[in-house]
Formats: C-alpha cells, structure tokens, sequence
C-alpha cells in the first residue's frame, strides 16, 4: 500500500468516478483503475461495486477511506513539520557547555538567539569540559561549548573553533594576607593555599599550563581543597580560605563589592612591568561528520558574529 494508492482511491471514493478522479490527478484512467484493482487484489477485498459508468464504495472501501484520510492527515502534518524545521520555525537545539561558560558566557548568547528564533527549543545540559567533549563527539549535543582545549583522544572527532575568550584571575578574600597588594610574584604563588577545580574542569586545566609556562608544576602548589564547582571555589575563597583563579566574568561583581581581590602576576626577574594573564578561548565543538540541523547552523552564526565583532574591537 503506497501513499499515491490511498490519494487516488480517496479521489476515486470523493468523486464515485474513476475518469473524473483522473482528470483531478491529472492521471490517466487505466492509472486510477490499476491503482484501485492492485489494493483490492492485495488485501482480497474489493473496494468500489462497479455500476454502470460510476462507482459505489462498499463497507471495506467506507473502512478503508476513514484509516486512508488519516494517514494522508498525519503524512501532511509530517511535510509541514520538516519544511517548518527547515525555515526555523520549530526545531531543537541541543547544546552543552562547561559550568562557568553556561553561567556567565552563555546566558547572552541565548538570548539573542531566542529573540530570533522564538520557536526553537534550547536544552543546555551542564558539565566539566571533558563530559562536554565527550558529549558533543558521541552525538548527545549539537554543539559544546568548553574553555581549555579537547584531549587528543578527541580531536579527530570534534572541529573546534575559537568563538571568545574568557580570562582568569587570582582571587582572595578580605581574611587573606594578599587581599589589598597590586600584583603578586610568580615565585609567591606556592607560599599560600589553593583552592582547586577537578582535573577534568578547563578553567583548572588553563591555570595548569599557565603555571607551566611560569615554570611552576601545579604540584608544587598547597592544595587545600579540590571543588566540582567554581561557585563553591568562589565561595570557600570568598569566606578567606586560599586562593583561586577564577574567571574574570564570575568574579566581577565580587570584586566591585571588594570581598574579592583581583592579583595580576608578575615575572619580578624576566619582566617586572609586564602583567602576566590567563586567557582562554572558548572553544566551539561539533562533530566533524554528523549532520548539522538547522538551528545549530544558526546558533552557529550568531558565536561567529559575536567573534567578528569582538575582533573588530581589539584591532
């Protein structure tokens, strides 16, 4: 049973004739009459009594017409359905990101978003950077947005492109003996305590490379506590207890109310004037092979408009 069989039975039942049903398919009557014989010699049923030039439906064609409309009923609503995905006017994005990405960086982007696509349904799931690798390399997640990088193990799979930045900074509280000093020495750094994101988060992973590139080993740090959340490394620091490095867009409003204290990092014996920063891109990932729907296409151009601009900005 195919849905060109139903349309012409259904015309052939609408008219009770099988010319005129083929002039309103612009079909050819042998068309509309073997369509017709091939339903009734398949299910052993027959469809229409033949009287004279017209036709009459029976109690099987009568069944057969109800089940027939809603299946064309359904089949239109399901054209409708792809065509309206298509022009964006219903759909779903999926998207993951890291923690602090989702709660300080994200949020706008969203928005813009569903300003212009109101109709799209946006699920963001939250997890570390390297949930979110996975995530988005194994087909949970349209698009994942991370900072610090994507193992190797991942890399074939996930095409990455920089759509942002996001900068970190050393914190401490009022309790701490740093709070107030205009800066704070590279070799400082193991004098005090830290406060530490999981392994797997990649604000943890950009302050290990930057300690690296300082020529500090993160494991030369007293690391007092290790945290699944940068809020509850904000807070903990917050309260006096170490430092952190945190990024900047999480801590701006503590900074201003001065219960957190900002320190730029200096290099007191290669370059004493210069400030050394933690910058780290916001990564955009996809699949390198899966199919891209069209509200991840257009969740798309508005990150790379967003990193237009901003590079216009710092020119």
């Amino acid at each position: 049973m195919t849905l060109e069989q139903l349309r012409i039975f259904l015309m052939v039942a609408e008219h009770q004739h099988f010319t005129r049903a083929a002039e309103a398919l612009f079909v050819t009557q042998p068309a509309v009459s073997a369509a017709i014989h091939s339903l009734e010699e398949e299910y052993g049923v027959k469809l229409f009594h033949r009287i004279g030039r017209r036709v009459e439906i029976t109690a099987a064609g009568k069944l057969l017409q109800v089940e027939a409309q809603k299946i064309l009923d359904q089949v239109t609503l399901a054209e409708r359905g792809m065509r309206e995905l298509n022009t964006l006017q219903r759909g779903e994005l999926k998207l993951g990101a890291s923690l602090n990405i989702a709660n300080y960086w994200l949020p706008e982007k969203i928005s813009q978003f569903k300003r212009q696509y109101p109709q799209i349904q946006v699920i963001c799931d939250l997890a570390n950077a390297d949930e979110i690798c996975h995530g988005t390399a194994t087909g949970l997640f349209d698009l994942g947005l991370v900072t610090g990088g994507v193992k190797p193990v991942l890399q074939d799979s996930l095409e990455q492109d920089i759509v942002g930045y996001d900068r970190l900074q050393i914190v401490v509280g009022r309790n701490h003996p740093w709070f107030g000093q205009s800066h704070i020495a590279v070799e400082d750094l193991p004098t005090t305590e830290w406060v530490m994101r999981e392994p797997g988060s990649g604000a943890q992973r950009m302050f290990e490379k930057a300690l690296q590139t300082w020529g500090l080993d993160a494991g030369n740090l007293n690391v007092v506590l290790v945290l699944a959340s940068s809020e509850m490394v904000k807070a903990v620091v917050e309260s006096g207890v170490g430092a952190a490095a945190l990024p900047e867009l999480m801590v701006q409003k503590e900074i201003q109310l001065d219960v957190l204290h900002a320190l730029p990092v200096i290099d007191l014996q290669q370059n004493p004037d210069q400030k050394l920063e933690i910058v780290q891109p916001v990564l955009k990932l996809k699949h390198q092979q899966r199919f891209q729907s069209r509200p991840a296409i257009a969740f798309e151009g508005i990150l790379q408009a967003g990193m237009a601009l901003l590079t216009s900005v710092s020119q």
